[in-house]
């Protein structure tokens, strides 16, 4: 049985088939160290909280680390920054395998595909992402799947544009970076991510009104609204300004990186997701911006996705069915990892 993995910055995403449904476990991608006590393991494990014992220290795993994050003022540790392994976080490969490892859990059969996503370079910083590719394909192999990868934008076109061939635009606006993929008939054209997402609006945020970060993540997440009214110095006028930011950013490279490329002279359809795309109205706001920037293609309808969080996770299971000859039929229920 095919599975599909969106290793993101903010979450790790497993999807998988059961029956007529796609099933999807995740994980938040962070982590959090604490004293070690008998106590406080006693605790962990009757509330089964992801953990483990290193070094005297205990290190809460998941969604948990935000949780005890936000109880002792303190901001979660992540193995991941800009879409890749943090070279700054010394213990981000042995975290983010323990994390992969519970949300993927062991393969039925030696040959199961998984399909993994992976940014695109980025255009505007100087890194790119063949070491991170790299060691989550070894990950993922060591636990004996058959493993293939695909670009993150590429993953939403397979998600959200199958009636229109898989031809179009898919933007995944996730936390470390932006991803942009232009296809036509499932073959990327031009793929590439911008270093600004999700975790840029709420750094600038911080420094701007000198919250905390994962205080500024908790209220983007906890029903923020795009477009309202909101008061001034406020953390929501802050998000609105930075959110706006962000969109315009991202539509000015999209229309400079078009201009190198000589793409099918067909209407392209647009597709948003990631989780930075939640909040309602990003979409008018950004459909607006996209049309007055006069792009390099034509643009048909704009939408976002129905699950954004779970969209690439869900192209990365069809890529997957797709190498085992089988195609993808209609059905979601969303679990969380334990």
């Amino acid at each position: 049985m095919a599975k599909g993995l969106d290793i993101g910055t903010m979450n790790i995403i497993c999807s998988e088939r059961e029956e007529e449904d796609v099933i999807f476990t995740q994980q938040r991608n962070a982590f959090l160290e604490l004293e070690s006590s008998d106590l406080t393991k006693t605790m962990l494990d009757s509330s089964k909280v992801l953990y483990i014992e290193k070094d005297g220290k205990i290190f809460v795993l998941g969604e948990e680390a935000f949780k005890f994050a936000t109880i002792f003022g303190k901001d979660a540790r992540r193995p991941m920054r800009f879409g890749i392994i943090s070279p700054s976080e010394k213990d981000a490969i042995p975290m983010i395998k323990l994390i992969v490892e519970r949300v993927l859990g062991e393969p039925n059969n030696r040959s199961e595909v998984l399909c993994i996503s992976t940014p695109a370079d980025p255009i505007d910083l100087d890194m790119n992402t063949l070491y991170h590719k790299k060691i989550m394909e070894a990950v993922a192999k060591r636990m004996t799947y058959e493993t293939h990868v695909i670009d993150e934008g590429l993953g939403v076109i397979y998600s959200e544009l199958s009636d229109y061939d898989f031809t179009g635009l898919g933007i995944s606006v996730g936390a470390g970076l932006t991803n942009v993929t232009l296809a036509y008939l499932a073959t990327p054209v031009m793929s590439f991510s911008i270093g600004r997402g999700g975790d840029w609006i709420d750094e600038q945020v911080s420094i701007t009104t000198g919250l905390p970060k994962d205080h500024v993540c908790a209220t983007k997440e906890r029903g923020f609204r795009l477009g309202l009214e909101v008061e001034l110095g406020s953390s929501e006028g802050a998000l609105s300004i930075y959110y706006d930011a962000l969109m315009t950013y991202v539509i000015k490279n999209l229309n400079r990186k078009l201009a190198e490329i000589t793409p099918p002279k067909v209407e392209f359809p647009v597709a948003l997701a990631g989780g930075s795309v939640m909040p309602d109205g990003f979409l008018k706001m950004f459909e607006r911006k996209l049309r007055e920037a006069k792009l390099k293609i034509d643009i048909s309808n704009i939408k976002r996705a129905k699950e954004p969080l779970y969209s690439v996770a869900r192209g990365c299971l069809i890529a997957a069915r797709t190498h085992e000859g089988e195609e993808m039929e209609e059905g979601i229920i969303v679990e969380s990892a334990v």
